[in-house]
Protein backbone atom coordinates (compact mmCIF):
# COMPACT_ATOMS: atom_id res chain seq x y z
CA UNK A 1 0.00 0.00 0.00
CA UNK A 2 1.80 2.82 -0.93
CA UNK A 3 2.13 6.49 1.03
CA UNK A 4 1.76 9.77 -0.12
CA UNK A 5 4.10 12.25 0.43
CA UNK A 6 2.71 15.40 1.86
CA UNK A 7 1.89 18.29 -0.54
CA UNK A 8 4.03 21.36 -0.06
CA UNK A 9 2.19 24.71 -1.47
CA UNK A 10 -0.46 27.32 -0.70
CA UNK A 11 -3.00 26.30 2.38
CA UNK A 12 -5.55 26.04 -0.12
CA UNK A 13 -3.83 23.58 -2.18
CA UNK A 14 -3.57 21.95 1.10
CA UNK A 15 -6.48 21.35 2.63
CA UNK A 16 -8.55 20.78 -1.04
CA UNK A 17 -5.33 17.97 -1.45
CA UNK A 18 -4.23 16.87 1.75
CA UNK A 19 -5.16 14.18 3.84
CA UNK A 20 -5.40 14.48 7.62
CA UNK A 21 -5.08 10.61 8.42
CA UNK A 22 -1.59 9.85 9.06
CA UNK A 23 0.01 6.63 7.65
CA UNK A 24 0.37 4.30 10.81
CA UNK A 25 3.10 2.02 11.81
CA UNK A 26 4.48 0.81 14.96
CA UNK A 27 6.18 -1.66 17.61
CA UNK A 28 4.73 -4.63 19.23
CA UNK A 29 6.63 -5.40 22.53
CA UNK A 30 7.29 -5.42 26.76
CA UNK A 31 9.38 -3.55 27.98
CA UNK A 32 8.93 -1.03 25.00
CA UNK A 33 10.69 2.02 26.78
CA UNK A 34 13.95 1.27 25.57
CA UNK A 35 13.37 0.53 22.03
CA UNK A 36 15.04 3.39 19.85
CA UNK A 37 13.57 2.19 16.36
CA UNK A 38 10.84 5.26 16.24
CA UNK A 39 13.41 7.86 15.98
CA UNK A 40 14.91 5.83 13.28
CA UNK A 41 12.06 5.26 11.48
CA UNK A 42 10.20 8.84 11.93
CA UNK A 43 13.61 10.34 10.66
CA UNK A 44 13.05 8.43 7.71
CA UNK A 45 9.58 9.15 7.15
CA UNK A 46 10.39 12.91 7.50
CA UNK A 47 13.49 12.34 5.07
CA UNK A 48 10.47 10.92 2.82
CA UNK A 49 8.09 13.44 3.20
CA UNK A 50 5.44 10.77 4.33
CA UNK A 51 2.87 11.60 6.24
CA UNK A 52 3.21 8.67 8.60
CA UNK A 53 4.12 7.63 11.86
CA UNK A 54 5.63 4.67 14.32
CA UNK A 55 4.15 4.37 17.63
CA UNK A 56 6.12 2.20 19.78
CA UNK A 57 3.60 0.70 22.05
CA UNK A 58 4.06 -1.19 25.43
CA UNK A 59 1.68 -4.74 24.95
CA UNK A 60 1.56 -6.81 27.50
CA UNK A 61 1.02 -10.41 26.69
CA UNK A 62 -2.65 -10.73 27.30
CA UNK A 63 -3.02 -7.91 25.51
CA UNK A 64 -1.11 -8.71 22.34
CA UNK A 65 -4.53 -9.96 20.40
CA UNK A 66 -6.14 -6.54 21.87
CA UNK A 67 -3.11 -4.99 20.19
CA UNK A 68 -3.36 -6.80 17.07
CA UNK A 69 -7.66 -6.33 16.37
CA UNK A 70 -6.91 -2.39 17.33
CA UNK A 71 -4.00 -2.07 14.61
CA UNK A 72 -6.60 -3.89 11.96
CA UNK A 73 -9.70 -2.31 13.10
CA UNK A 74 -7.28 1.25 12.54
CA UNK A 75 -6.09 0.93 9.13
CA UNK A 76 -2.04 0.40 10.15
CA UNK A 77 -0.36 -0.77 7.16
CA UNK A 78 1.84 -2.82 9.51
CA UNK A 79 4.31 -3.13 12.89
CA UNK A 80 6.73 -4.47 14.17
CA UNK A 81 6.72 -7.45 16.93
CA UNK A 82 10.01 -7.65 19.54
CA UNK A 83 9.99 -9.61 22.51
CA UNK A 84 8.41 -11.65 24.23
CA UNK A 85 5.56 -11.64 20.86
CA UNK A 86 7.54 -12.91 18.09
CA UNK A 87 6.58 -16.70 18.07
CA UNK A 88 3.09 -15.47 19.85
CA UNK A 89 1.61 -13.57 17.36
CA UNK A 90 1.81 -16.15 14.87
CA UNK A 91 -1.92 -17.25 15.54
CA UNK A 92 -3.24 -13.79 15.40
CA UNK A 93 -1.78 -13.39 11.70
CA UNK A 94 -3.92 -14.48 8.15
CA UNK A 95 -0.70 -16.12 7.21
CA UNK A 96 3.10 -15.97 7.17
CA UNK A 97 5.44 -15.19 4.34
CA UNK A 98 8.02 -17.48 3.31
CA UNK A 99 10.98 -16.64 5.94
CA UNK A 100 8.79 -16.08 8.93
CA UNK A 101 7.09 -19.55 8.48
CA UNK A 102 10.63 -21.23 7.81
CA UNK A 103 12.53 -19.07 10.85
CA UNK A 104 8.91 -19.97 12.95
CA UNK A 105 8.70 -16.13 14.48
CA UNK A 106 7.69 -13.01 13.12
CA UNK A 107 8.91 -9.23 13.74
CA UNK A 108 7.17 -7.23 11.05
CA UNK A 109 3.42 -7.58 9.66
CA UNK A 110 2.55 -5.79 6.48
CA UNK A 111 -1.29 -5.67 5.77
CA UNK A 112 -2.04 -7.03 1.65
CA UNK A 113 -5.48 -5.84 1.38
CA UNK A 114 -7.83 -6.93 4.51
CA UNK A 115 -4.84 -9.58 5.35
CA UNK A 116 -2.26 -9.08 7.69
CA UNK A 117 1.07 -11.06 7.04
CA UNK A 118 4.27 -12.02 8.78
CA UNK A 119 7.53 -11.68 7.99
CA UNK A 120 10.86 -11.92 9.44
CA UNK A 121 13.31 -9.03 8.64
CA UNK A 122 15.74 -10.26 11.50
CA UNK A 123 17.61 -12.18 9.17
CA UNK A 124 17.16 -10.21 6.39
CA UNK A 125 18.11 -6.81 7.83
CA UNK A 126 21.57 -9.15 9.23
CA UNK A 127 22.33 -10.78 5.31
CA UNK A 128 21.71 -7.00 3.82
CA UNK A 129 24.24 -5.23 6.21
CA UNK A 130 26.67 -8.95 5.52
CA UNK A 131 26.47 -7.59 2.18
CA UNK A 132 28.37 -4.40 2.30
CA UNK A 133 30.91 -5.85 3.84
CA UNK A 134 31.37 -9.67 2.29
CA UNK A 135 30.22 -12.45 0.08
CA UNK A 136 28.75 -14.74 2.08
CA UNK A 137 28.36 -17.71 -0.82
CA UNK A 138 30.53 -20.44 0.36
CA UNK A 139 31.51 -18.97 3.69
CA UNK A 140 31.66 -20.99 6.87
CA UNK A 141 30.24 -19.45 10.17
CA UNK A 142 30.69 -19.25 14.02
CA UNK A 143 27.07 -18.27 15.79
CA UNK A 144 27.06 -17.50 19.45
CA UNK A 145 23.27 -18.50 20.53
CA UNK A 146 20.46 -20.18 19.36
CA UNK A 147 17.31 -17.95 20.48
CA UNK A 148 15.25 -15.94 17.87
CA UNK A 149 18.13 -14.06 16.42
CA UNK A 150 20.75 -17.09 15.97
CA UNK A 151 17.70 -18.32 13.98
CA UNK A 152 17.11 -15.59 11.39
CA UNK A 153 20.27 -14.98 10.72
CA UNK A 154 21.64 -18.87 10.57
CA UNK A 155 18.30 -19.30 8.28
CA UNK A 156 19.07 -15.96 5.83
CA UNK A 157 22.45 -16.44 6.16
CA UNK A 158 22.60 -20.34 4.82
CA UNK A 159 20.29 -19.37 2.43
CA UNK A 160 22.35 -16.18 1.01
CA UNK A 161 25.21 -19.08 0.28
CA UNK A 162 26.76 -19.69 3.41
CA UNK A 163 28.14 -23.19 3.20
CA UNK A 164 27.88 -24.47 7.35
CA UNK A 165 26.99 -23.11 10.20
CA UNK A 166 28.29 -24.12 13.56
CA UNK A 167 25.88 -23.48 16.44
CA UNK A 168 27.41 -22.76 19.65
CA UNK A 169 24.91 -22.75 22.47
CA UNK A 170 24.65 -23.46 26.33
CA UNK A 171 21.18 -25.48 25.81
CA UNK A 172 22.13 -28.53 23.74
CA UNK A 173 17.98 -28.56 23.34
CA UNK A 174 18.15 -25.12 21.74
CA UNK A 175 20.95 -25.93 19.60
CA UNK A 176 19.86 -28.86 18.49
CA UNK A 177 16.71 -27.23 17.41
CA UNK A 178 18.43 -24.85 15.24
CA UNK A 179 21.11 -26.92 13.17
CA UNK A 180 17.76 -29.23 12.57
CA UNK A 181 16.08 -26.04 11.18
CA UNK A 182 19.35 -24.88 9.06
CA UNK A 183 19.54 -28.56 8.01
CA UNK A 184 15.57 -28.66 6.59
CA UNK A 185 15.10 -25.39 5.39
CA UNK A 186 18.00 -24.71 3.25
CA UNK A 187 21.00 -26.38 1.61
CA UNK A 188 23.82 -25.72 4.52
CA UNK A 189 25.19 -27.85 6.54
CA UNK A 190 24.77 -27.22 10.49
CA UNK A 191 26.55 -28.83 13.77
CA UNK A 192 26.37 -28.13 17.35
CA UNK A 193 29.00 -27.29 20.10
CA UNK A 194 27.96 -26.99 23.36
CA UNK A 195 28.97 -23.72 24.71
CA UNK A 196 30.06 -25.52 28.34
CA UNK A 197 33.55 -23.95 27.90
CA UNK A 198 35.73 -20.94 26.49
CA UNK A 199 35.53 -21.71 22.59
CA UNK A 200 38.34 -21.21 20.24
CA UNK A 201 37.06 -20.17 16.53
CA UNK A 202 38.34 -22.83 14.14
CA UNK A 203 41.06 -21.72 11.82
CA UNK A 204 39.22 -21.18 8.27
CA UNK A 205 35.94 -19.72 9.39
CA UNK A 206 35.09 -17.46 7.53
CA UNK A 207 32.05 -15.38 9.77
CA UNK A 208 32.36 -15.24 13.39
CA UNK A 209 28.42 -13.53 15.05
CA UNK A 210 27.29 -12.91 18.76
CA UNK A 211 23.51 -12.92 18.33
CA UNK A 212 23.20 -13.42 22.58
CA UNK A 213 22.53 -10.07 24.61
CA UNK A 214 26.30 -10.01 26.19
CA UNK A 215 28.18 -6.79 25.56
CA UNK A 216 24.51 -5.07 25.51
CA UNK A 217 25.05 -1.37 27.51
CA UNK A 218 24.93 -0.32 30.27
CA UNK A 219 27.27 -3.81 30.04
CA UNK A 220 29.50 -2.81 26.96
CA UNK A 221 32.75 -4.58 28.22
CA UNK A 222 31.04 -7.52 28.74
CA UNK A 223 32.74 -10.32 26.45
CA UNK A 224 31.11 -13.60 25.38
CA UNK A 225 33.58 -16.68 26.45
CA UNK A 226 35.45 -17.34 23.43
CA UNK A 227 39.35 -17.79 23.07
CA UNK A 228 40.43 -14.27 21.45
CA UNK A 229 43.60 -15.57 20.16
CA UNK A 230 41.52 -17.89 17.96
CA UNK A 231 40.51 -14.92 15.98
CA UNK A 232 42.38 -13.08 13.74
CA UNK A 233 42.81 -11.58 9.77
CA UNK A 234 40.37 -13.08 7.44
CA UNK A 235 37.47 -13.66 9.66
CA UNK A 236 34.53 -11.23 9.82
CA UNK A 237 33.21 -10.92 13.38
CA UNK A 238 29.62 -9.31 13.31
CA UNK A 239 27.92 -8.12 16.08
CA UNK A 240 24.22 -7.79 16.48
CA UNK A 241 23.73 -5.45 19.44
CA UNK A 242 23.61 -2.07 18.43
CA UNK A 243 24.56 0.23 21.40
CA UNK A 244 27.35 0.36 21.82
CA UNK A 245 28.12 0.39 18.16
CA UNK A 246 31.46 -1.29 18.91
CA UNK A 247 31.45 -3.74 21.70
CA UNK A 248 34.34 -4.68 23.58
CA UNK A 249 33.81 -8.34 21.10
CA UNK A 250 34.57 -6.14 18.20
CA UNK A 251 37.43 -3.74 19.67
CA UNK A 252 38.99 -6.96 20.15
CA UNK A 253 38.62 -8.87 16.53
CA UNK A 254 39.47 -5.33 15.25
CA UNK A 255 42.99 -5.28 17.22
CA UNK A 256 43.69 -8.84 16.49
CA UNK A 257 43.09 -8.29 12.25
CA UNK A 258 39.43 -9.04 11.71
CA UNK A 259 37.21 -7.23 10.08
CA UNK A 260 34.37 -5.93 12.07
CA UNK A 261 30.63 -5.31 11.71
CA UNK A 262 28.25 -3.81 14.28
CA UNK A 263 24.52 -4.27 14.62
CA UNK A 264 23.77 -0.85 14.11
CA UNK A 265 24.29 -2.05 10.08
CA UNK A 266 21.59 -4.45 11.08
CA UNK A 267 19.01 -2.67 13.08
CA UNK A 268 19.34 0.08 10.20
CA UNK A 269 18.68 -2.55 7.49
CA UNK A 270 15.54 -3.91 9.32
CA UNK A 271 13.90 -0.93 9.35
CA UNK A 272 14.59 -0.29 5.66
CA UNK A 273 13.38 -3.37 4.91
CA UNK A 274 9.74 -3.07 6.88
CA UNK A 275 9.67 0.73 5.57
CA UNK A 276 9.47 -0.78 2.09
CA UNK A 277 7.04 -3.66 2.91
CA UNK A 278 4.73 -0.85 4.92
CA UNK A 279 5.30 1.97 2.11
CA UNK A 280 6.93 1.02 -1.23
CA UNK A 281 9.16 3.89 -0.71
CA UNK A 282 12.75 3.44 -0.34
CA UNK A 283 14.53 5.25 2.92
CA UNK A 284 17.47 6.68 3.03
CA UNK A 285 19.85 4.74 5.34
CA UNK A 286 22.48 7.48 6.40
CA UNK A 287 19.55 9.48 7.64
CA UNK A 288 18.16 6.43 9.30
CA UNK A 289 21.99 5.07 11.00
CA UNK A 290 22.51 8.88 11.99
CA UNK A 291 19.14 9.03 13.93
CA UNK A 292 20.12 6.17 16.20
CA UNK A 293 23.98 7.45 16.54
CA UNK A 294 22.12 10.54 18.05
CA UNK A 295 19.96 8.57 20.34
CA UNK A 296 22.52 6.08 21.48
CA UNK A 297 25.78 9.28 21.11
CA UNK A 298 27.75 7.37 19.15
Amino acid sequence: MPVQSMPFGNEDSMTQNRSFVSTLTGSFSTPAADNPTVAMVEAAYRALGLDARYLNCDVQPEGLADAVRGARAMGWVGFNCSLPHKVAVVEHLDRLAGSAQAIGAVNCVVREGQELVGENTDGQGFVSSLRTVVDPAGASMVLFGAGGAARAIAVESALAGVAEVTVVNRDPGRGASLVDLVERATPARARQVVWDHTYAVPAGTSIVVNSTSVGLAPHGDALIEVDLDSIGPGMLVADVIPNPAETRLLREAAERGAETLDGLGMLVEQGAIAIGLWTGAEPDRAVMRQALEDVFGA
